[in-house]
């Protein structure tokens, strides 16, 4: 079985999808491949459903969410059944949040008084306008890399991007996160910076 989901849905591996026809053909895969329809199949064929029916479910939660989609790209590119993003984020993005965590250990330090919460909640909204507008720079460039492929050229330089682009908004997450708890916030809450 393949790990593909662009071959699930019979799409090719661009990152601009028609999220209405991805929808149609999950309904239409979903019913083809729904355990209640091969209830009098062999217990082998039961499970070979049971497993399709699990990987379209997957394949539709990848592809509809752009980044999701990102991910796997990058992922089937590196030849991965699941996209490891490793690299570091910028030093400049280190070196900036260094600076936010430190601001967020002296505000434990100190009680976690109303101003200090002020500051922090600043610094969290901040960080999440940021990560927003990462998200939509990184989304910007799907047509760009949809050129490339049709056109056979070399997506290298543009994976690398991506690649790196993802490496500091997950950077951005976790310190958005280490706010979000240290305020004492639910982290749910602020669902925009919880997408992936």
């Amino acid at each position: 079985m393949t790990n593909d989901y662009f071959e699930v849905f019979d799409l090719p591996r661009k990152l601009q999808v028609d999220l209405d026809a991805l929808q149609e053909k999950f309904y239409e895969l979903s019913r083809r491949h729904h355990p209640d329809f091969h209830q009098m199949d062999g217990r082998e064929d039961q499970a070979g459903v049971l497993e399709r029916s699990a990987l379209v479910n997957r394949a539709y939660r990848a592809l509809r969410d752009p980044l999701s989609r990102l991910a796997h790209v990058i992922a089937l590119e590196a030849g991965q059944e699941e996209a490891v993003v490793k690299p570091r984020a910028p030093l400049d993005l280190l070196e900036e949040m260094l600076e936010v965590q430190e601001a967020l250990e002296q505000a434990k330090a100190s009680g976690l008084d109303a101003e200090a919460s002020r500051r922090l909640v600043g610094e969290r909204e901040e960080l999440i306008k940021r990560q927003a507008a990462g998200e939509a720079a990184v989304i910007d460039r799907f047509a760009e890399w949809d050129r490339v492929i049709d056109a056979g050229g070399d997506t290298s330089p543009l994976l690398a991007w991506f690649k790196q682009a993802l490496a500091a908004r997950a950077y951005l997450r976790t310190v958005i996160d280490d706010l979000d708890e240290a305020l004492g916030e639910d982290q749910d809450s602020h669902v925009s910076h919880r997408r992936h």
